[in-house]
């Protein structure tokens, strides 16, 4: 059986949430502007900077985010008296076992998300996403879910990143040199999409979906990096949701929901046995059969309705999912009884 936070615990967690997602808005300099783009709204901050009129990306419509905005000047005025109260939200976290993260990975998240790369589409996946559904979810994790690893993996859509129009300030590469990361040599000469750091070997990757027969690389205009495109990642980072990262006062990420996050993982566990990943398949299966075991319990409806979509993409969904759960007995009990 798993084991909770304090409600106090999860009502902090979701308090700095809250705030990192109010400092969004407060950060806006001119006139919000929503605009449709292939049926879809999205909103931009326009201002002018001299003679010239800019538009930075804020964020997709929707009804939390048009309150926001109507509040954007007094949001602004108080930004200071937020990122106090978000430390000390940090520091009441830490003291429930919160599990934080690394200075080193704090500190790159906290670049990259400055530079905008969560904000124009790109989503944490892997481990470090996994980790952050302790305060999603309000769960505590032990030591094999506690484990974490030094790569980075980021993912985003190729048509959402072209369509957003706007691009990180600075490139992804120059942050990534700050940190001493040195571009890791690729097939295609002149792409780039892994970079490995000097002094600690941390990776971090960009990828996309794959929505062809193979697994070329893409470019991902708004981030303004190359990125390895996968199967199955569509289904992954569809609807993500925002994260919190205990670093500091607080960085604004954004994740896969947790249980589009599980069935993912029983496809990519059974995807590693064929190849030179197969050791990490142990480590897929079970943070899939942890969260498949909260959310069974806590989010049914949600679970099955991403269960239900992955089935229903083909056989080999379906071949991949039912080979992994067949090592999964308790999981794949609690599926079928959703079904």
């Amino acid at each position: 059986m798993f084991e909770r936070h304090s409600t106090t615990a999860h009502a902090a967690y979701n308090d700095l949430l809250r705030s990192l997602l109010d400092d969004e808005v407060a950060e806006i300099r001119g006139t919000p502007t929503r605009v449709e783009r292939n049926g879809k709204h999205y909103w931009y901050d326009t201002f002018r900077v001299g003679s010239d009129v800019r538009k930075r990306y804020i964020g997709e419509d929707s009804a939390p985010l048009r309150a926001r905005l109507k509040r954007h000047a007094d949001l602004r005025a108080r930004a200071a008296e937020r990122r106090a109260h978000r430390s000390r939200l940090v520091r009441l976290l830490r003291a429930e076992r919160f599990l934080g993260t690394d200075g080193a990975t704090g500190s790159l998240l906290s670049a990259m998300a400055a530079a905008g790369v969560f904000r124009l589409g790109g989503t944490v996946v892997g481990t470090h996403a996994f980790r952050l559904y302790e305060g999603e979810l309000g769960v505590r994790y032990g030591f094999d879910q506690s484990a974490s690893t030094d790569d980075v993996d980021i993912v985003s859509f190729e048509r959402l990143s072209l369509v957003l129009q706007d691009v990180v300030e600075p490139p992804a590469q120059d942050v990534l040199a700050d940190f001493d990361f040195e571009a890791v040599p690729s097939l295609h000469k002149g792409s780039v999409w892994r970079w490995r750091q000097t002094r600690s070997n941390t990776l971090v990757e960009f990828l996309t979906p794959s929505f062809a027969e193979s697994e070329d690389l893409r470019p991902l205009a708004a981030l303004r990096v190359t990125a390895q495109s996968l199967h199955y990642l569509n289904y992954l980072i569809a609807d993500p949701i925002p994260a919190a990262v205990l670093y500091r006062s607080g960085v604004l990420v954004q994740i896969p929901r947790p249980e589009r996050f599980a069935i993912h993982k029983l496809i990519v566990a059974d995807r590693r046995l064929e190849g030179a990943d197969s050791l990490k398949a142990y480590k897929d299966r079970m943070q899939a059969d942890f969260l498949i075991e909260v959310l069974s319990e806590d989010r049914p409806d949600d679970l099955a309705e991403a269960f239900a979509e992955a089935q229903a993409r083909g056989a080999r969904w379906r071949e991949r999912i039912e080979r992994t759960l067949s090592r999964l007995p308790d999981a794949a009990n609690r599926l079928e009884a959703l079904v």
